[in-house]
C-alpha cells in the first residue's frame, strides 16, 4: 500500500527557528527523486534550496508559498511506495450524504479511475483514525480533482464556511429504495485551491471585466462565498490607490508583499527573513559592543595604476580586478602584522578568543537586505585566487544564493561604500567580530605630492572596532597599515 512520508522543515543554518517558503519546484502528482530540489526557502540569513530526502510521488503540499513556518513543521508529503497495493476502502456513506469542506463546498462521491486520487484517499482512510482526522481538514469541493488542498493561496473564510464539518442527509422516504452504495472504484476526491474560481453572477463578472479586476483575487463577502458588486468596486478602489503612490511605473519588488493604505500614500511591509535578522544583529551589535571609529584620507594613485596593470596582465584576463581587491589584500596584510585585532569577545565565558585564521567578510547589499558572506581562510590566498573568490562571493550574493555556511564564522569585514559614491561612514560591527573597514569612493582631488599641488586619486578609509578588544592605538596602527599599502602597493611585497 502507499507509504506517506512528511518532510519537516529542517534547520538550514545555525540555530535558525523559522523560514519562509519562497517557491515550490514540484507539484502534487509529480514524481521526485532523492536530492532533487523541491523547494526554495528564505531563512534569516539567505535563500536555501532544499532537496528531497526520498524518491516517490508528491501527494500534498502542506505549506503555501509566502508562508513563514517554524523549523520542524511538515511542509510536503511524498508517497514513497506509489505502486504498492491499494488499501481497502472505508465503508461507503449513506445515500445522499454530503460533507461540507473548508470553503463551503460539497464533497461528492463519484467513480474515478483506480491508481489516482481515489487510491490516495482510500489508503489514508485505512491508515487509521489519526490519519483520517488529518485528512478531514482538507476535504474537497468539487469532483474530478486531486487531493492537494494547499496548492494555492487560501481564500478568506466567510461566515458560511463556519458550518459543521458534516451535514447529515435527510432521511429517505419509506417508499423510496435506498440508493446503491458507491463501488470499490469510487472515492472522495478534492479540488486543488489553484483550480478553484471565484463565484459571481454574470453582471458582476461583466463589471469585473470592464474595470480590469481579476475575480480570483477578490475576497468574496456574499452568501456562499459569492463575489458581489461591492467586492469588485472595493478591489478596484484598492488597485486605483496603488497608482496614487509617488513611485513611477510598476510596484517595486520591495513593496510587492506590502499592504497599501486606502489613499495610496503608505505601504506596510512585514519585516521578516534577511532584513529581520540584519536588524536584530545590528541592534545587538550597536548596543553591546562599544564602537570607536578612526578615519584616514589617503592618496591611492599608485593603487589605481596597479589595478590598470593587473587588468592588462594575461594572468588576470579571466578575473575582475577592482580597487576593492587591493583594499582586501591590504587589510589581510594589516591583520597579519597585528593579529590581536582578529578576535571575538565571549561574553558568556568572559574570554577573548583570538583566531589564527582570517575569514574575510564582504558586506553585500541584496534585494532582500544586507548580507555578509566571507571568504574562508582568505589569509592563504594570493592576489588572483583572492580576486576569483571575490567574484564568486559577490555574484552568489546578488543572486540571493549565499548559503548560511558562507556567512558563518567571519572574523573581520570590509564594507565598500564607495560603489555608491559615498566618501566614508561609521560602519557597525558584524556581530562576533572586532573590526570592520569602510572603503570610500575614489575621487580625483588636488593633493600635495612631492611638494607640488597635483590632481591625485584620493579615498577615505574608516575603521570601526570593538573597544573592549581593541584600544585606540591598535585600531590606528591597523588602519595606518591599510592606508600605507593602498598608497604604495610595494609595501605588500615587503610585508607579504
Amino acid at each position: 500500500m502507499p507509504t506517506f512520508q512528511q518532510f519537516p522543515l529542517p534547520d538550514a543554518g545555525e540555530g535558525l527557528t523559522e523560514a519562509e517558503i519562497v517557491e515550490w519546484h514540484v507539484a502534487v502528482g509529480q514524481t521526485v527523486t532523492v536530492n532533487q530540489t523541491i523547494v526554495e526557502i528564505e531563512t534569516a540569513k539567505s535563500l536555501v534550496e532544499l532537496p528531497s530526502p526520498w524518491t516517490g510521488v508528491v501527494t500534498r503540499i502542506l505549506v503555501e508559498s509566502g508562508t513563514t513556518v517554524d523549523v520542524g513543521t511538515p511542509i510536503i508529503e511524498i508517497d514513497t511506495d506509489p505502486h504498492g497495493e491499494p488499501a481497502a476502502l472505508p465503508p461507503a456513506p449513506a445515500a445522499g450524504a454530503i460533507a461540507r469542506g473548508h470553503h463551503g463546498g460539497e464533497v461528492i462521491h463519484a467513480g474515478v479511475e483506480p491508481g489516482g486520487a481515489d487510491e490516495i484517499a482510500a489508503a489514508r482512510a485505512a491508515a487509521g483514525p489519526d490519519a483520517a482526522a488529518a485528512g478531514a481538514e482538507r476535504q474537497a469541493v468539487l469532483v474530478g480533482y486531486g487531493l492537494a488542498e494547499q496548492d494555492g493561496p487560501r481564500r478568506r473564510r466567510t461566515p458560511q464556511d463556519a458550518a459543521p464539518e458534516s451535514v447529515p442527509a435527510p432521511a429517505a422516504p419509506a417508499t423510496t429504495a435506498a440508493a446503491p452504495a458507491p463501488s470499490a472504484a469510487q472515492a472522495v476526491v478534492t479540488v486543488p485551491a489553484a483550480t478553484r474560481h471565484a463565484l459571481a453572477k454574470p453582471p458582476v463578472r461583466k463589471l469585473a471585466r470592464d474595470m480590469g479586476v481579476d475575480l480570483d483575487s477578490v475576497s468574496p463577502t456574499g452568501p456562499g462565498g459569492i463575489v458581489t458588486r461591492e467586492d469588485v468596486l472595493a478591489q478596484a478602489a484598492q488597485s486605483e490607490a496603488r497608482t496614487l503612490a509617488t513611485y513611477p511605473g510598476d510596484v517595486d519588488p520591495w513593496l510587492a508583499s506590502g499592504i497599501v493604505s486606502s489613499d495610496g500614500r503608505q505601504t506596510r511591509v512585514p519585516v521578516k527573513s534577511v532584513r529581520k535578522r540584519t536588524a536584530e544583529a545590528m541592534v545587538a551589535s550597536a548596543f553591546t559592543a562599544p564602537h570607536v571609529t578612526v578615519f584616514h584620507t589617503v592618496d591611492v594613485t599608485r593603487t589605481m595604476k596597479l589595478v590598470e596593470k593587473l587588468r592588462a596582465d594575461r594572468e588576470f584576463a579571466d578575473v575582475r580586478v577592482t580597487p576593492l581587491l587591493v583594499a582586501a589584500k591590504a587589510l589581510l596584510l594589516a591583520v597579519r602584522r597585528h593579529p590581536e585585532i582578529n578576535a571575538t569577545w565571549d561574553e558568556a565565558r568572559q574570554e577573548i578568543v583570538y583566531k589564527h585564521y582570517v575569514n574575510l567578510g564582504i558586506a553585500a547589499a541584496t534585494p532582500r537586505g544586507l548580507v555578509v558572506p566571507n571568504i574562508k581562510d582568505a589569509h592563504r590566498l594570493g592576489m588572483k585566487d583572492l580576486a576569483l573568490a571575490l567574484m564568486d562571493l559577490t555574484s552568489t550574493a546578488r543572486a540571493g544564493k549565499t548559503s548560511p555556511t558562507d556567512m558563518s564564522d567571519g572574523t573581520i569585514t570590509i564594507t565598500n561604500v564607495g560603489v555608491f559614491g559615498i566618501d566614508t561612514g561609521t560602519p557597525i560591527l558584524n556581530p562576533g567580530e572586532a573590526a570592520i573597514l569602510a572603503f570610500g569612493a575614489i575621487r580625483e582631488q588636488p593633493w600635495v605630492h612631492k611638494g607640488k599641488i597635483k590632481p591625485r586619486q584620493v579615498t577615505q578609509l574608516a575603521l570601526s572596532f570593538d573597544h573592549r578588544l581593541v584600544d585606540g592605538g591598535l585600531g590606528s596602527r591597523v588602519l595606518a597599515d591599510v592606508a600605507a599599502v593602498l598608497a604604495d602597493p610595494a609595501h605588500g611585497l615587503v610585508w607579504g
